[in-house]
């Protein structure tokens, strides 16, 4: 069971947001990444084992993907179920 749960919300080039998300979603550990209006054009939801493995596996392979000019990582500080 995932410990760290984060939400990435993501600037893209114009015109790159939905293959954005579409690559995203194939990166292990990435929950949902969906393409959105407003400010920012993709929001990701992850799950990752620690902060460790968010901060130095996910976030990285996210930020390399083509076309994504910054991100901004909130990492989810309590859950209601």
């Amino acid at each position: 069971m995932p410990v760290v749960q984060a939400y990435i919300l993501i600037q893209t080039e114009v015109g790159r947001a939905a293959l954005a998300a579409a690559t995203i979603a194939e990166i292990s550990g990435v929950a949902s990444s969906e393409e959105v209006s407003g400010p920012y054009d993709v929001i990701v939801r992850v799950d990752a084992a620690d902060a460790a493995h968010l901060s130095n596996d996910v976030v990285p392979q996210i930020q390399k993907v083509d076309g994504i000019t910054r991100t901004l990582t909130c990492p989810v500080v309590t859950t209601t179920r």
